[in-house]
């Protein structure tokens, strides 16, 4: 599932091609607003709230979609061939005289009025690259649960807007704690702690041209990684064997050797989503 991140890179893309230009068409292939015509209002803009995409739209009209797992919005040139999946996968399509935005596989979309927005993201909790941003206010939201297993508690987005599974994984592994350890058995200090770092990341992958959420780049060395073995063990360091490992800690990297302590990564679900962390770097509850 694309992350705050990346749903903030779409809405940028999104903006630059359709805000203050005349809609010269629309489309939108879904039953229930089949039969709406946007053709003639101006876009006001674009923006992202969480993972959540809102296409304001002359006439206080706001089209609203997620991505999930698979939504992917595209835009084309004129005369630009259209990529991104067969033609029965396009669930929107919204064009002016220099570009045509075309939505893909979106299983959210919906046109609302923008008065009434909250109906669709009212219930999301600060957005960690929103101006709504308030730490505070997420950490209290995460500790009115103290029993909820960590990971789980950083996906819902009612605690915190943008969060999704790569950076659950990582952050876990950076607080050096199991996904599964209860919020309220975190050591004191750390949760706020983890909140900001959340939001320093997301922060410093926003602009990215790859899609790739880079992690190690970002915070390249840990205290404990240097030339030589690894402490205490007498095996030397590994070497991840490819660029995708060198951007994350965890996430993907399942019975690969740590890069920290040599620990071959592990894998499991939860909450139904593949979870990653190390056995040999992260304290607290792990399952059967």
């Amino acid at each position: 599932m694309p992350e705050g991140d990346t749903v903030l890179q779409t809405a940028t893309r999104l903006h630059a091609a359709l805000a203050g230009q005349v809609l010269t068409r629309s489309d939108l292939r879904v039953p229930r607003f089949a039969t709406a015509d946007l053709t003639g209002r101006t876009v006001l803009d674009v923006t992202a709230r969480g993972k959540h995409l809102l296409t304001r739209i002359e006439g206080g009209l706001t089209l609203h979609s997620h991505l999930r797992m698979d939504g992917a919005w595209r835009v084309f040139a004129p005369g630009e061939r259209w990529r991104g999946g067969p033609g029965h996968q396009i669930r929107a399509i919204l064009g002016n005289t220099e570009h045509t935005a075309v939505g893909y596989r979106l299983p959210v979309l919906e046109l609302l009025r923008t008065a009434e927005e909250d109906r669709a993201v009212g219930h999301l909790g600060p957005d960690l690259l929103g101006p709504d941003w308030d730490p505070g206010l997420a950490v209290d939201r995460l500790l009115a649960a103290p029993d909820r297993p960590l990971g789980e508690a950083l996906l819902d987005q009612r605690n915190l807007a943008g969060i999704g599974n790569v950076y659950k994984c990582e952050l876990c592994f950076l607080a050096r704690v199991t996904p599964w350890l209860p919020v309220g058995a975190l050591p004191d200090g750390v949760l706020p702690r983890l909140v900001t770092l959340a939001e320093r990341l997301l922060y410093a992958n926003r602009d990215r041209a790859t899609r790739t959420t880079t992690i190690t780049s970002e915070y390249r060395t840990p205290p404990d990684r240097g030339p030589g073995p690894v402490p205490g063990t007498g095996r030397p360091r590994p070497r991840p064997p490819h660029h995708v490992q060198e951007r994350l800690y965890v996430y993907g990297r399942a019975r690969r050797p740590c890069l920290r302590c040599g620990t071959p990564i592990r894998l499991a679900d939860q909450d139904d989503r593949p979870t990653y962390w190390c056995p040999g770097c992260q304290s607290g509850p792990i399952p059967d």
